[in-house]
């Protein structure tokens, strides 16, 4: 089994650090062994391409480049702001995460 994040596949989350500190997107995809994630609209970056199928014209394409999950923090639903998250117990003793700030919990 690989490591436990504090950020799922679709959740809006802020970056704390780097380059794009500030910036908030969803997050697009998880790469859990490299410990990485991909943001929407985040730290893109230029590739220069050749025509192929895919992009028939070529140049350059911009793209979002992986973020480290550690500059990332989770945007709490409820409030809109950036949040630590904890886990806990719910009442039919499923594991759930939810908001340090509002103790609310986050689906």
């Amino acid at each position: 089994m690989g490591r436990k994040y504090h950020i799922k596949k679709g959740d809006t989350v802020y970056v704390i650090s780097g380059e794009s500190k500030g910036q908030q997107g969803r997050v697009l995809d998880l790469q859990i062994k490299k410990g990485k994630a991909i943001v929407e609209g985040v730290n893109m970056v230029s590739r220069h391409t050749k025509p192929s199928a895919k992009h028939t014209q070529g140049g350059i394409i911009k793209k979002e480049a992986p973020v480290t999950v550690s500059n990332l923090m989770l945007v709490d639903p409820s409030t809109g702001k950036p949040t630590r998250i904890g886990r806990r117990y719910d009442e039919k003793n499923n594991l759930v995460r939810y908001s340090k700030k509002t103790g609310e919990e986050i689906k």
